[in-house]
């Protein structure tokens, strides 16, 4: 196996702190193999880059774009806000860590990192999910969609989302640090996050597995409910449109955040409910960059490709980028 050095590393650690406590952790390679690692830090590289560009993009052409100054750009920025920070918690340090060939993190660095991936993964569900009221509100009650989507409703949504986050972050972050890390301090992960870090304390961690569960059960699932109740209302409403066109356009502007949803929740329901492994494996890598590297990443070009007007944006700031390039 490809990791076997680092279970090495991990016996020899074992038999000489087995009452000592932690004052950091060893985080999981990519491989041992130096060509490969040197490889994936560039992939992963790349994959960040053209994440974060694309987040980006989409932030200055909702911003400078006054046609789409709208509640549905609203939510759609604020997003792409939180995929580019998403996607810069984890991405980058694992690329550089590879490249290097270092896998240490500091105990308070590790708390951070498990603080933000939490809390920037509620508000991008949070606002998934707000972003399903905002389409429902747009198609079936549309005349009445300036008065309840309205700036004032729009930003204490957002607020709401942050504040929440904030207390469901620091809420797990200080319930698993509560916890003593004396059998072990080899995470089996390529960042550092709840599930990986209750396998290797030596605490009672029955309390912090249940309220895990249970607050991703009724966050999850009372969100995931809502958007699938918006959704059926949604469908209803639009196959009862004379036109095929305007079914065409409605379509056109919820089938991009279904992808997202359905991508999102899929990704993250496996990592943190499959069955738990006290080694990892190239498998649990590939499956948490399916949950904190690839849905931010297809973000940008989901919404791009399915949605006209943000596309139209974007040609439109192509030809005045380069109108302005010429005249220069």
């Amino acid at each position: 196996s490809i990791y076997r050095g680092q279970w090495e590393e991990e016996k020899i650690y074992l038999k000489m702190s087995n009452f000592t406590s932690v004052t950091e952790f060893l985080l999981m390679e990519f491989s041992d193999i130096r060509e490969l690692q040197i490889f994936y830090s560039f992939l992963l590289f790349l994959i960040y880059s053209a994440g974060l560009m694309g987040n980006l993009l989409i932030v200055i052409i909702t911003t400078f774009d006054r046609r789409l100054h709208t509640p549905m750009y609203f939510f759609l920025r604020n997003l792409s806000m939180v995929d580019a920070c998403y996607l810069s918690i984890t991405a980058p340090q694992a690329s550089v860590n590879s490249l290097v060939n270092n896998r240490i993190i500091s105990v308070t660095g590790c708390a951070a990192q498990v603080f933000l991936v939490i809390f920037m993964g509620y508000v991008e569900f949070a606002l998934l999910t707000v972003m399903a009221r905002d389409r429902y509100v747009a198609i079936c009650h549309p005349l009445h969609y300036t008065v309840i989507m309205s700036p004032r409703v729009c930003m204490q949504m957002t607020l709401t989302c942050l504040i929440t986050g904030l207390m469901y972050a620091a809420f797990h972050t200080g319930y698993t640090f509560r916890l003593s890390f004396c059998r072990s301090n080899v995470v089996n992960q390529f960042f550092c996050d709840i599930p990986s870090l209750l396998r290797i304390s030596c605490s009672d961690t029955f309390s912090n597995k249940l309220s895990l569960i249970v607050s991703d059960l009724v966050v999850g699932a009372s969100s995931y409910a809502f958007i699938i109740a918006s959704y059926v209302r949604i469908f209803s409403t639009v196959l009862k449109f004379p036109v095929k066109e305007d079914q065409k356009k409605a379509f056109s502007t919820c089938i991009p955040h279904i992808t997202v949803v359905s991508l999102f929740i899929i990704s993250g329901s496996y990592v943190y409910f499959q069955p738990p492994s006290d080694s990892g494996s190239f498998k649990d890598i590939i499956l948490s960059v399916f949950y904190t590297v690839i849905p931010p990443f297809l973000n940008p070009i989901i919404y791009s490709l399915r949605n006209k007007q943000i596309k139209g944006a974007i040609r439109l700031l192509m030809t005045r980028t380069i109108s302005l390039r010429n005249k220069a």
